[in-house]
């Protein structure tokens, strides 16, 4: 089968551009990256005790993670990817997602990576996959139980979170077990890439072909057996993610865990929701970690 896809008509690109340009769609957006963007800051300048800042977890310059620690010896670790479609974004612009899982004795590591088109979107999948590994292989370090890490993702970062759970991780580095976390959460993920490959505003800079889309698609490999996912997508976000959302719960119906509908949210406001002590979402993320 030849890396390829089939060109589609103007206004097919146009049609299927409007199903997931969220930038396009919400015109405030910038006004929710800012605020992340300040109120992480804070974060880490009031936690700069509890926060090992760019830890490596490989030898490329993007492959590092901040770690906030909770007060005493945190009861699990929750390792959270930022979103961006996979070109933007920056872990700096996330450390306010930990703030309230410290307050509840859980560790968060809010990890970075690499951004296309400077890495195809395979390395960047593995760098994802190294940093689990690392926090895995190192819990000791960070004084969380090896038995208590979970991931989670926003958007880009949603469909890493995925991968992460499908990965068989023995085929990765041969001495972890099949299974390193033990549930995973996606807010507004994706899933099946292979719509992408015919948008070019976002193709540009993954460069994926169709045998690329289906080699880093979750929704397209089994449902991981051991582990759950818990999903959401926001009830004002654009039709292209909540087809995502439906592609994910039918395809790995057997290993979907919490379903929570966030009617209120779109693609932005539904971080914050997540990052909110006080919300339906944040509590099934705090469930997920203290029943696993």
């Amino acid at each position: 089968m030849k890396n390829e896809t089939v060109p589609l008509l103007e206004d097919e690109t146009a049609y299927l551009d409007s199903l997931y340009n969220n930038r396009a769609a919400i015109k405030n957006f910038q006004e929710y990256i800012d605020r992340w963007t300040v109120k992480s800051s804070g974060i880490c300048r009031s936690l700069k005790d509890q926060c090992e800042r760019d830890v490596p977890y490989g030898d490329d310059l993007m492959e590092t993670m901040d770690v906030y620690l909770p007060d005493g010896s945190p009861e699990a670790m929750l390792m959270f990817i930022h979103g961006g479609y996979w070109r933007s974004l920056d872990k700096s612009q996330h450390a306010f997602v930990a703030r309230p899982f410290l307050d509840r004795g859980i560790a968060v590591s809010v990890v970075n990576y690499s951004l296309c088109p400077s890495v195809t979107m395979k390395q960047l999948a593995l760098q994802v996959m190294s940093a689990g590994a690392y926090l895995y292989r190192n819990s000791s370090d960070f004084s969380f139980p090896k038995r208590k890490l979970y991931v989670a993702g926003h958007s880009a970062g949603g469909h890493l979170a995925a991968m992460a759970l499908s990965c068989v991780w023995p085929e990765f580095l041969p001495a972890l077990p099949r299974k390193i976390f033990q549930a995973g959460f996606s807010i507004s993920g994706l899933y099946d890439l292979r719509v992408l490959t015919k948008i070019p505003s976002v193709n540009v800079d993954l460069r994926m072909g169709e045998d690329d889309a289906i080699a880093l698609s979750p929704a397209l490999f089994p449902a991981p057996e051991a582990a759950r996912l818990h999903i959401a997508v926001g009830g004002q976000e654009l039709g292209g993610f909540k087809d995502q959302h439906r592609i994910i719960a039918q395809n790995w119906s057997e290993s979907i865990g919490a379903d929570i509908p966030c009617p209120a949210d779109n693609h932005f406001s539904i971080l914050e929701t997540f990052a909110d002590p006080h919300s339906t979402l944040f509590q099934a993320a705090l469930n997920m970690i203290e029943e696993g």
